[in-house]
């Protein structure tokens, strides 16, 4: 059985993306998985003077080499003013210093939400433009607008969001599993 990562970007205790990247993972018929959380990764900001002086932090190094381990990962950014959050862009630059090919060409399940009806679509956008550079084989992505309406007791339950994740969750599967 091949096996998924799932992560939110956001190092926030009560993520609203850690939720539905648990959740979607929860939906994987024929994969295992396992859930992170980026507050397990203390790093200090990137920069080139740390890395000159310092190299590579012990928890960049011990998150790179999880990666090296799953078949396929699920993704969900949190947007902070339309762009990454800076606890997952930090992680990010320091992993792809270790290792640029960060998805390690395998296949992505890309997901946002926010409180509001856009979803964090455009931090998604961003992601899904950016992400094949960076070794994401091929991507599948979601966006859950309003959270608070359609997520409750652990679940979607907007039906029409939820059938729309269960069929992303599969198609992503299937790339896993080629």
């Amino acid at each position: 059985m091949k096996k998924v990562l799932a992560f939110a970007g956001s190092t926030s205790s009560t993520s609203i993306n850690k939720k539905i990247a648990t959740f979607a993972a929860q939906n994987l018929q024929n994969n295992s998985f396992d859930v992170v959380d980026l507050r397990d990764f203390n790093v200090p900001i990137f920069s080139e003077d740390e890395e000159k002086e310092n190299g590579h932090p012990e928890d960049a190094k011990r998150f790179t080499a999880l990666l090296d381990n799953y078949d396929g990962f699920i993704v969900s950014l949190a947007e902070h003013n339309g762009s990454y959050a800076a606890a997952f862009k930090n992680i990010f630059d320091w992993s792809t210093r270790i290792e640029k090919n960060f998805f390690r060409n395998k296949p992505l399940l890309l997901m946002a939400t926010s409180p509001g009806g856009r979803g964090g679509i455009t931090v998604l956008n961003t992601a899904v433009a950016s992400f094949p550079h960076m070794g994401a084989k091929s991507i599948t992505s979601f966006s859950l607008p309003s959270f608070y309406d359609n997520f409750k007791e652990s679940k979607i339950v907007n039906e029409e969001q939820l059938a729309v994740l269960k069929e992303k969750v599969k198609a992503f599967e299937s790339k896993v599993n080629e």
